[in-house]
């Protein structure tokens, strides 16, 4: 199992500034392709860029993420806002590893078929679960779409993997439920990644020993709960999990 820090950016600007190493966090502020090259030099290959205002409909960050992806010094898989063909495009043409798929991908599944085959292997779909429901608008709404049925129709596809954000009844988000986790990594033909959730060593651990093929991390390596140069020295690993 690997682990990907993220990289999230909100107006023009990373949200936080670099890897916590035991107190020394990297200047601030800093270009977000520096802070990409300090996940690199902590010591890991992938890193997840998210672009918040693209998510909720707030603006973009399209140049910015694809100067993180063309600088080229770490693999990068992008996510936030992605709802067309052309989006998708460019990214894959500007270099990115893969590129994240949400909502869309689930409630049209013509549309994901067709982008899948188009890029075979580049394509991901990211959905959060709660109780193995597919959940949506802020962890409020369920989509009436059981999480295995969802697995059933994208086996076909040539996806690059699944990442799943799994929540509690109160909404948290958590890695508390490895059941199902394991349970999705062994019904899917694509690599699965978890989101969320991880404050331990052991939470990784445990992920990995479920079959987990990646762990998207956020606040537990920004605000120091895992030190990021003891994280990459384990988990480092391959960024083609």
């Amino acid at each position: 199992m690997i682990v990907i820090p993220t990289l999230e950016l909100r107006r023009g600007a990373c949200l936080r500034s670099g890897p916590h190493n035991g107190g020394n966090e990297a200047a601030s502020p800093a270009t977000p392709v520096a802070v990409a090259r300090s996940w690199a030099n902590a010591g890991f290959q992938r890193l997840h860029v998210i672009d918040a205002d693209a998510e909720s409909g707030a603006g973009t960050n399209a140049e910015l993420v694809e100067d993180i992806v063309r600088d080229g010094v770490i693999e990068v898989q992008v996510s936030g806002g992605i709802q067309s063909t052309d989006q998708i495009e460019r990214l894959v043409d500007t270099g990115a590893a893969s590129v994240i798929v949400g909502l869309r991908g689930i409630e049209d599944p013509r549309w994901l078929a067709s982008v899948a085959e188009t890029f075979p292997g580049q394509l991901m779909v990211g959905t959060d679960v709660r109780e193995r429901r597919v959940v949506t608008r802020g962890w409020v709404h369920n989509v009436p779409l059981d999480i295995f049925d969802v697995l059933a129709e994208l086996d076909s596809l040539p996806l690059a993997g699944l990442l799943l954000s799994a929540a509690d009844a109160n909404g948290h988000r958590t890695v508390s439920d490895l059941a199902l986790l394991e349970d999705v990594a062994e019904s899917c033909g694509f690599p699965v990644m978890a989101a969320g959730g991880v404050s331990t060593m052991n939470d990784l651990r445990a992920l990995e020993h479920r079959g987990v093929a990646a762990a998207v991390l956020g606040s537990a390596l920004y605000d120091g709960e895992l030190d990021s140069r003891t994280v990459a020295q384990e988990f480092g690993g391959s960024a083609t999990a």
